[in-house]
């Protein structure tokens, strides 16, 4: 019953499986590729809020 099948058929299936995997594979990375980015930005908005808040507390006094 295998061996009705055309040789190509198992070509064809064998590459739709492989296409699938590097799919997966492709999100995978680029997932982690975003995540990375997004951590980065938040870790300089971090920043830049940190830098605001010690900016007020220095003028903060001064209008007391």
């Amino acid at each position: 019953m295998i061996f009705a099948v055309p040789w190509w058929v198992y070509v064809v299936i064998s590459g739709i499986i492989f296409s699938g995997y590097m799919v997966i594979r492709t999100a995978r990375n680029e997932q982690e590729v975003e995540n990375s980015f997004i951590e980065n930005e938040g870790q300089v908005y971090i920043e830049r809020m940190n830098q605001e808040k010690e900016g007020r507390k220095l003028k903060k006094p001064e209008a007391m």
